[in-house]
């Protein structure tokens, strides 16, 4: 095999952000590397993506050829050398990366680096965040480090000063449908639709693109707006705004759960030997409180794109009244969003969009029950006191 290039590359999952790929491909050619890197960018712009990209760079002889062993096994999640840490927990504990910064330690099993991507670096409990500073701060000669969060001020200020700052951005709708229509093969149309309504989010946009419900669901949430008349709309609103994220993530769950109890059952002999040994019910016990934790996280994920698709309405109606161009988010829906222009004004839907950012900050950072923090929300939303 030769270094040619060619259609396949290490970068095509990669969506609009060329200059990233220029200077991710320049380090993994010796011109500005270093050992200690924080991937930032907003939701479904691609920092572990990036992350894992430029792994398989590092490792493949070509510089990220995209076809080599090296590429195929650091893409595929199997390259012994590329090890990448995720967590469907609230946090990361120091007890993770404790055990993480001694792996890290073992030199590499190739002839090239030992890569550690840290997927969510902004969930590290202090703790945590000490335990990694020194690994980070003083990386071993061949190991490098690669730390995703959705901005610098996520991360602990003595470690991001010790990181090199790669920073995407949000790809834009052309960029996305382009990608959907390359990857899914999904008629134009349906790129175009999913492309907007993700709102640059890649990971969103392949749902939308691939799944009826989920489109179904979002097509549900995003009509909220022009239906919500009365304190019985807001109170039902949010009762069915808990229901359908909590089915949406409890699909998502249900067959990882599924898979980690039948690994445990078979790791204590339960389906072999018919019986439960003592040390079965303890780590019965912890894969419940994990699984537990995991589906907490998930359900308040769900909830969070569901107001960002409410925020999108808000968003779109401000954009009519005030004569911006170009197509809505959802354009599908632009009678309705006609509606809400001629029925509010552009600042009080300002106002709403500042209260369903409450909501989220409500959910994510105080831990308010998702019901309650949606129906203070539907009931902020309502159309009252309006001239």
């Amino acid at each position: 095999m030769t270094a040619t290039a060619s259609e396949t590359s290490i970068w095509d999952t990669l969506v609009g952000q060329r200059h990233v790929i220029e200077t991710l491909r320049a380090a993994a050619g010796g011109h500005g590397m270093t050992q200690s890197w924080l991937f930032t960018g907003p939701p479904g712009s691609g920092r572990s993506n990036a992350a894992i990209a430029f792994s398989g760079a590092l490792q493949c002889p070509f510089g990220g050829c995209g076809v080599c062993h090296e590429c195929h096994t650091v893409l595929a999640g199997s390259h012994a050398d590329v090890q990448v840490v995720r967590t469907q927990k609230l946090s990361l504990g120091v007890d993770d990366i404790r055990e993480l910064v001694r792996s890290a330690a073992l030199a590499p099993a190739g002839n090239r680096w030992q890569i550690v991507i840290v997927e969510d670096a902004d969930r590290l409990t202090e703790q945590a965040n000490n335990a990694l500073l020194k690994a980070v701060e003083e990386p071993n000669p061949r190991t490098v480090w690669m730390l995703c969060a959705p901005t610098v001020e996520d991360v602990l200020p003595t470690i991001r000063s010790r990181c090199r700052l790669v920073t995407l951005s949000t790809p834009t709708t052309d960029d996305v449908a382009a990608f959907l229509v390359r990857t899914l093969g999904v008629e134009e149309s349906l790129a175009s639709y999913a492309a907007r309504a993700s709102q640059g989010h890649i990971g969103r946009a392949k749902a939308l693109a691939r799944d009826d419900d989920t489109r179904r669901r979002r097509e549900q949430v995003v009509g909220y707006p022009a239906r919500l008349r009365t304190l019985a709309d807001a109170m039902r609103f949010a009762e069915e705004l808990t229901k359908v994220t909590k089915e949406e993530s409890d699909a998502v769950t249900a067959e990882l759960d599924a898979r980690e109890k039948a690994d445990l059952d078979a790791a204590y002999g339960v389906v072999d030997r018919g019986r439960r040994p003592r040390e079965y019910a303890p780590a019965l016990r912890d894969l419940e409180k994990q699984q537990k934790s995991r589906a907490t996280r998930r359900h308040r994920d769900v909830i969070d794109r569901g107001l960002m698709d409410l925020v999108s309405v808000y968003r779109d109606a401000i954009a009519i009244a005030s004569g911006a161009p170009g197509r809505l988010v959802n354009e599908e829906i632009r009678g309705d969003v006609e509606r809400l222009v001629r029925s509010s004004t552009p600042e009080l839907n300002l106002r709403r969009i500042g209260w369903i950012f409450e909501a989220r900050e409500q959910l994510l950072e105080f831990n308010v029950p998702p019901q309650l923090a949606l129906e203070s929300m539907m009931v902020a939303l309502m159309p009252q006191g309006e001239d």
